[in-house]
């Protein structure tokens, strides 16, 4: 089974990104990235393509070691890429003549690791979520309203696949009608009103902005399971109430406290916490 897991899929090494994907049950990593980070080499490419043929000289298997999965390259689009699971990195990296080799093994069991471990203990996958938000600049109060808002996305999600709605085209679909009707804009509007690209929408909410996202899909959850709705038709239906429901209460609380809930605001030059601060 494969998960591309977008928020765990970039790992870094020494300032170099190496992209992976969780595969069969464990991590999978970029051939290619890693021998661009172990050689620093500009044509990793090439590289890769002259060790094959010594590791089949040697009489390495690749067929049977090398993966061909799909991961996401610069420029926004899933390409097939040469993968190895971390057992066979290891056997990749002894004929690589690096002097970063045996530090790059260490960390590479490391990363190679925790996914394994995060399974077996939910809650040290949400500790290490909350530190690498910490890490990039958010506040404390701020974190726990985006854990909470991706256990709440969890949830949904987790319904939409037991009720027969495609991960790879519908959940985005859905996702869209909650937001539209929550705030008035699909994803990628709400993206460029916030002069997003490729960043993740959420990481650059606000308070409210994260508040008033939870409650459309968990009103949308409780209403799937409520009704029991089966296939996308419905489950549209759904998150199309879900989002009404919020964004009813949006339009209360603009009232209330006297402008929009929607904010261009982001935290692309200046971090949430300080920002926070600041507007004290």
């Amino acid at each position: 089974m494969v998960s591309k897991d977008s928020d765990k899929a970039l790992v870094v090494f020494e300032g170099k990104k190496i992209r992976r994907i969780w595969y069969d049950n464990e991590w999978w990593f970029s051939v290619i990235d890693i021998i661009e980070a172990l050689t620093e080499s500009k044509r990793a490419r090439k590289y890769w393509s002259d060790l094959k043929v010594k590791l089949v000289e040697e009489g390495f298997e690749l067929s049977e070691k090398i993966g061909q999965l799909k991961l996401l390259s610069s420029d926004g689009k899933y390409y097939t890429t040469d993968c190895a699971n971390t057992k066979n990195m290891f056997r990749i990296i002894q004929s690589i003549p690096s002097k970063k080799a045996e530090p790059f093994k260490l960390w590479l069991a490391k990363v190679g690791y925790e996914r394994v471990q995060e399974i077996e203990n939910p809650e040290l996958a949400q500790k290490r979520m909350k530190e690498l938000y910490r890490a990039k600049g958010y506040s404390d109060e701020w974190i726990e309203k985006r854990v909470r808002g991706i256990a709440v996305r969890q949830e949904l999600t987790d319904e939409w696949k037991n009720r027969d709605v495609d991960e790879n085209v519908e959940f985005g679909i859905l996702t869209n009608e909650i937001s539209k009707a929550t705030f008035n804009k699909n994803i990628e509007e709400y993206k460029k009103f916030k002069s997003l690209k490729k960043q993740n929408l959420r990481d650059h909410m606000n308070d409210l902005e994260l508040i008033f996202t939870m409650l459309g899909e968990t009103v949308t959850t409780e209403i799937t399971k409520t009704e029991d709705s089966q296939g996308f038709k419905k489950c549209k239906k759904d998150a199309k109430r879900g989002g009404k429901v919020a964004g009813n209460a949006r339009k209360d609380a603009e009232k209330e406290i006297g402008k929009p809930i929607v904010s261009k605001e982001n935290y692309l030059s200046e971090p949430e916490k300080v920002k926070r601060k600041r507007l004290k």
